[in-house]
């Protein structure tokens, strides 16, 4: 059985833990209607259009 020579120290370990535990950017994509970004599979805050039709009334609608 393969035993360790020295110990880790809490450096070595910690850069190692925070490689892994990164978080990641959300993905954007750009609304059809308007250009603006958004969350993809979500209703364009902007716009209030969803895949081409008016899901939601906005404000800047009314």
């Amino acid at each position: 059985m393969a035993v360790p020579k020295y110990k880790t120290s809490k450096a070595r370990a910690a850069k190692r833990k925070s490689a892994n535990m990164r978080l990641a950017s959300p993905t954007l994509s750009v609304c059809g209607t308007c250009g603006n970004t958004v969350v993809p599979h979500r209703v364009c805050p902007k716009c209030g259009f969803y895949r081409g039709k008016q899901v939601i009334e906005t404000a800047d609608m009314a």
